[in-house]
């Protein structure tokens, strides 16, 4: 599939490439996201280089993995990364991060909204989920903003850095946002 770019209210979401690599390095080697999400840690310029040479465009090429830059579009500075991640048909996993210098200012849990309507709408996805390590609030936090509910703990739910970890899951539905599935959707009856 052919990279795509999205606009939001305040925000740029593209795909990055080799000319972000700096961006990419510099913002990584912030010890809260190595600690919180599954970049390698330590974080070398090598590992950026083959995110924004290879894995980005590989994963647009395939369909496997959507990766956007969240950029602000005065200046173009990086404010943060997310990704939705395909794990079967109609099935995606949204991870992100946000730069030091940008969080509390939204900015992701806008990009979370925008990207998952994108995938709702044109990627006939029906069912984005969220993932994080339990005690990640700052990732809970965006997630709860942008709508997804937050359905339990998934015990050694993830594995960060060789380690086995309980995770936090949540599902964001076009049904959240107002939009149809592609699938029919038959929820769990309510009891009394």
């Amino acid at each position: 599939m052919d990279p795509v770019t999205l606009t939001s209210e305040r925000l740029l979401l593209r795909p990055v490439g080799p000319h972000d690599t700096d961006a990419v390095y510099e913002a990584c080697q912030d010890p809260e996201i190595q600690r919180w999400t599954t970049i390698p840690s330590p974080y070398l310029r090598e590992h950026a280089d083959g995110f924004t040479e290879q894995m980005v465009p590989d994963g647009w090429a395939d369909g496997s993995m959507f990766t956007f830059g969240v950029f602000l579009p005065a200046g173009g500075e990086l404010a943060g990364m997310l990704g939705i991640t395909m794990l079967s048909p109609g099935v995606g996993e949204i991870g992100f991060w946000t730069t030091k210098e940008h969080r509390g200012n939204g900015y992701i849990t806008e990009a979370a909204v925008r990207a998952s309507r994108w995938a709702f709408k044109d990627m006939a996805i029906d069912r984005v989920e969220w993932r994080a390590e339990v005690g990640n609030r700052g990732s809970r936090a965006v997630a709860e903003r942008a709508g997804f509910t937050v359905e339990g703990v998934l015990r050694s739910g993830i594995n960060n850095k060789g380690v086995r970890r309980d995770c936090w899951i949540g599902s964001l539905l076009p049904s959240d946002m107002r939009l149809p599935s592609t699938a029919p959707y038959l929820p769990a009856p309510q009891h009394a």
